[in-house]
C-alpha cells in the first residue's frame, strides 16, 4: 500500500484534527475543511489553535513517529512582547522550568536566537495588537522535543510572553512561501 504525505500551512484558529468529539463549542475549525485528504490521514504532531505554520499529514503511522521523535527538529518563529535581552535567550538555550501536567519539566537545552528581520509571513487572522502597547521581538527556537505548549512556556518563564508562534521548519521542510491554508502533496518528507 502506498502513502500520502502532505505540507500545510495550518492557519490561526485551526484545531490539528479531523474530528472534534468534544460536546462544548462545536463551532471549531478542522483540517478536512482545507482540502480533501484521504482516509487515514493524520497531523504528525500538533499545533495549537491559536499557533499557525507548518504541520505534515500522513497515511503512515511509522513516517508520523518518526518525525515525532527526538531526532528530528521543529523550529519556530515567536513573536514575544518586548525586547527579547541576550540573558533571557541564553536560559532559553540551557533550558527553563515550564509545568507540564502539574509538575515541574525543566526543558532540554536547544538553540534560540534573536531574529534581526521581522519575518515576512502573511498577516494573521486575528490582529496580534499594534505598537501603543510597546514593543515586540522576534525570536527563532528550535527544538527536538514538544511538550504541552512549551514554547509559549518557556518565553514566559524568561518573562517574554508569546504574540504570535509560527512553525517555520521540521527536519528539511520549511514553510517557505506558503500562505495560510494552502496544502501541497510530498512524495515524501526531507527528514
Amino acid at each position: 500500500m502506498s502513502h500520502q504525505h502532505f505540507k500545510i500551512y495550518k492557519p490561526y484558529g485551526y484545531l490539528s484534527q479531523f474530528v472534534y468529539n468534544q460536546n462544548t463549542r462545536k463551532n471549531k475549525k478542522l483540517l478536512g475543511e482545507l482540502g480533501a485528504f484521504p482516509e487515514g490521514t493524520m497531523s504528525i504532531g500538533r499545533l495549537d489553535e491559536d499557533s499557525e505554520g507548518l504541520l505534515l499529514l500522513t497515511t503512515d503511522g511509522k513516517m508520523s513517529e518518526t518525525v515525532r521523535s527526538s531526532k528530528v527538529e521543529k523550529e519556530y518563529y515567536v513573536q514575544v512582547d518586548g525586547l527579547v535581552t541576550p540573558e533571557a535567550i541564553k536560559s532559553l538555550q540551557q533550558g527553563v522550568e515550564i509545568g507540564i501536567n502539574g509538575k515541574k519539566y525543566l526543558t532540554k537545552p536547544c538553540k534560540v536566537k534573536s531574529l534581526d528581520q521581522i519575518p515576512q509571513f502573511p498577516e494573521r487572522a486575528k490582529k496580534i495588537r499594534d505598537e501603543r502597547h510597546g514593543p515586540t521581538s522576534w525570536v527563532s527556537v528550535t527544538l527536538t522535543e514538544g511538550k504541552f505548549r512549551q514554547v509559549k512556556k518557556m518565553t514566559a518563564a524568561v518573562g517574554f510572553p508569546t504574540l504570535r508562534l509560527v512553525r517555520y521548519r521540521i527536519a528539511n521542510e520549511f514553510l517557505a512561501e506558503m500562505i495560510p491554508g494552502e496544502t501541497h502533496e510530498v512524495e515524501g518528507f526531507e527528514l
